[in-house]
């Protein structure tokens, strides 16, 4: 039986990611024939065509997408034989790629970073920045070697390293008539304009979960794009909300009009944090080490 190679699984993963034979080619660095003469190997092994030329780009073909999928895994671990190959007997050294969510990222990671670069000077981590669900599937199709997370979260697949707890704590404008209280119920803010971060941020789910709310209570009702953004918001009295106990110890609310207070609940008002990656992955090792570092914090 003859079998894809990986540099034809390559050219097609290009193929899908930028939707032209000539962006995929210079992104390969590799000329648009050799490319396409690639392609067409991959069509002979596989007995059928796995893209189709169309006037706004590329298409793929069923077989194609189904190929797709599995040359992204079968790259990913391709590629994660290497670096544990390199970095064999050197325990987070060489070049590791870190998925964080914007509500952990800039709390969480100035405590740790100066001490992980000392301990290992030959790490080389890349930093990403996205939203839980664009760094899983990530994650998944090889883009990224672990991902700093918040739980609850559905890691189907993935392989998990606690790093700690973080509670919830409620933000009020100040002189609102609930913050004169010394600890919140969640339930009162049952009723009150809850601002929350925009769809796609973990963080809101959270939130919603610990106020046992569906959502906002009125169509059209605010939505902040950063932690930063919601804390002015509420500041300017346009609602309430919660915010991650490590963003108000950072100072996120310190310069704003606002009062902070800690909640009176369970488990509901309490995000857990975790460093997850790929089951199987060869950087498994690499990523606990990783947690235990976030975890010593």
């Amino acid at each position: 039986m003859i079998l894809p190679t990986l540099r034809q699984l390559r050219y097609l993963q290009l193929l899908t990611q930028h939707g032209s034979f000539s962006r995929a080619a210079a992104a390969g660095h590799v000329t648009q024939p050799t490319l396409s003469a690639g392609i067409q190997e991959l069509e002979r092994v596989l007995g059928g065509p796995v893209v189709e030329r169309g006037r706004s780009g590329v298409i793929l073909t069923p077989i194609g997408e189904g190929a797709v999928q599995r040359a992204s895994d079968i790259l990913a671990r391709a590629e994660d034989l290497v670096e544990a190959a390199r970095a064999a007997g050197r325990p987070l050294s060489g070049r590791f790629r870190l998925g964080v969510i914007p509500t952990i990222g800039p709390f969480l990671l100035p405590k740790v970073l100066p001490r992980l670069r000392e301990r290992h000077p030959e790490l080389k981590l890349f930093l990403r920045e996205e939203p839980t669900a664009k760094l899983l599937a990530a994650l998944r199709a090889g883009g990224l070697d672990a991902a700093l997370i918040a739980l609850p979260y559905d890691t189907a697949g993935l392989e998990l390293a606690p790093v700690g707890s973080d509670e919830l704590e409620a933000v009020l404008p100040a002189g609102h008539p609930l913050s004169d209280r010394s600890r919140l119920d969640p339930a009162a803010l049952d009723g009150q304009d809850l601002i929350l971060l925009e769809d796609g941020h973990c963080l809101r789910d959270h939130v919603l979960g610990a106020c046992e709310l569906s959502g906002p209570r009125a169509e059209g009702a605010f939505a902040a794009t950063s932690l930063g953004t919601l804390v002015q918001m509420v500041g300017s009295g346009l609602g309430v909300s919660l915010l991650p106990a490590m963003a108000v110890e950072a100072g996120l609310a310190q310069e704003a009009a606002v009062t902070v207070l800690p909640l009176a609940g369970s488990g509901s008002t309490r995000r857990e944090i975790a460093v997850a990656w790929r089951a199987g992955s060869s950087r498994g090792s690499d990523a606990r080490l990783l947690a235990d570092a976030f975890r010593d914090r």
